[in-house]
C-alpha cells in the first residue's frame, strides 16, 4: 500500500515543528513526509512500521525517521476509546539542517546520524530517558529556548550508543512514486496553492478521480472532510502572521490565508482556536508583554 503525504506546516518565524497528540489522531496511518521526524511514544503499546522493518513499541520509544521514510505507529487499545496523550514530536527539514551547519559547524557531528536516519533510527532507553524531560518542555517552549532545547536533544542524539537502524540497507524510498498516487497530488496542490481558490472538483481532475470518489478516498487519508482539511491549514497559516506580523489588520490576513468573507473567518478562527482572531493577538502580546517585564 502507498503511503499518503503528510503536509508538515512550519510557522513562520519558526525553524522546526514541535508537537504532541493522542491517539485515535489523524496522522496516525501509513505516511511519509520531507522532513526528518524525531517520534517519542509516551503512552500505549502497539506495533510500528518504519519502511520494511515492523517492530512493537512501548512507552520510551525513541525513533528518528529520515526523510520522505514511510512510518507509522499503531496503538493496542479498544475499540472505541483513546488515549489524550500517546507521543511527542518533533519535526525539521533538511535545509534547517544544511543552514545551521553552516553557520554552526559543530552541527556537522549530526551527519552520521542523519544518514542512518533515511533508514529510520531506534534509541535505547537509556537515550529516550535523556531527552524525555527536554521534549516535554518543548512542547510548549517559546522563541530561543526552542532552539536551546533542539541543541541539547541533538546533542544527546548525536553521543547516542547502541542505537539500531530499522529499514533494510536495500530499502529506498521512492518519493515520486508515492507521489504519483492520486490523493498525494492532490495534497501536493493544497500544499502549494493553499491560499488560492480551488474546490473538491479541480483537486478530483488532478487526482484523477470522479468528485465522490475523491470525497471519500480524501476523508479515509486524512481523517477529515476537504473542507475541514484546508480550512485548518487556514487557520493555521493566520495564527502565524497574527504572531510574526504585527501591522497586518485581521482583514488583510483573512484575505492573505484564502477566505473571501470576514465574518466567515472570524467564525471559523473561533470554532478552531475558540477564540476571536483580535483576541488571539491581543492575548499573545500580552504574553510577550510579561514575558519582557518578568
Amino acid at each position: 500500500m502507498a503511503p499518503d503525504l503528510e503536509v508538515v506546516q512550519i510557522r513562520r518565524g519558526e525553524s522546526f515543528v514541535a508537537y504532541s497528540h493522542g491517539y485515535p489522531f489523524h496522522t496516525v496511518r501509513w505516511h511519509f513526509h520531507p522532513e526528518y521526524e524525531l517520534h517519542q511514544v509516551v503512552a500505549t503499546n502497539g506495533r510500528y512500521f518504519v519502511g520494511d522493518f515492523i517492530g512493537e513499541f512501548e512507552p520510551g520509544n525513541l525513533v528518528l525517521t529520515g526523510p520522505n521514510l514511510p512510518h507509522n505507529w499503531v496503538s493496542d487499545i479498544p475499540r472505541d476509546t483513546s488515549v489524550p496523550l500517546r507521543c511527542r514530536i518533533i519535526q525539521f527539514g533538511e535545509s534547517f539542517v544544511d543552514d545551521a551547519t553552516k553557520v554552526f559547524f559543530e552541527l556537522s557531528a549530526l551527519g552520521p546520524l542523519l544518514e542512518s536516519s533515511r533508514r529510520g533510527v531506534l534509541f535505547s532507553h537509556e537515550t529516550s530517558e535523556q531527552v524525555w524531560p527536554l521534549m516535554e518542555e518543548m512542547m510548549e517552549a517559546q522563541g530561543l529556548r526552542r532552539i536551546e532545547l533542539f541543541m541539547l536533544i541533538a546533542g544527546v542524539l548525536s553521543r547516542a550508543q547502541g542505537f539500531q537502524m530499522l529499514a533494510s540497507a536495500s530499502y529506498l524510498p521512492d518519493p515520486s512514486g508515492y507521489m504519483s498516487i492520486g490523493i498525494n497530488k492532490a495534497l501536493a496542490y493544497i500544499r502549494e496553492n493553499l491560499t488560492q481558490p480551488f474546490n473538491e472538483a479541480d483537486l478530483a481532475a488532478i487526482a484523477g478521480q470522479s468528485t465522490g470518489a475523491f470525497s471519500r478516498a480524501f476523508r479515509r487519508h486524512t481523517g477529515m472532510s476537504l473542507v475541514q482539511y484546508v480550512k485548518r491549514l487556514r487557520i493555521n497559516l493566520a495564527c502565524q502572521l497574527l504572531m510574526s506580523d504585527e501591522e497586518a489588520s485581521v482583514t488583510d490576513i483573512c484575505f492573505e490565508v484564502g477566505f473571501n468573507n470576514l465574518s466567515n473567518f472570524n467564525r471559523q478562527f473561533l470554532a478552531e482556536k475558540g477564540m476571536s482572531p483580535s483576541r488571539f493577538r491581543r492575548l499573545l502580546a500580552d504574553n510577550i508583554n510579561a514575558a519582557r517585564a518578568a
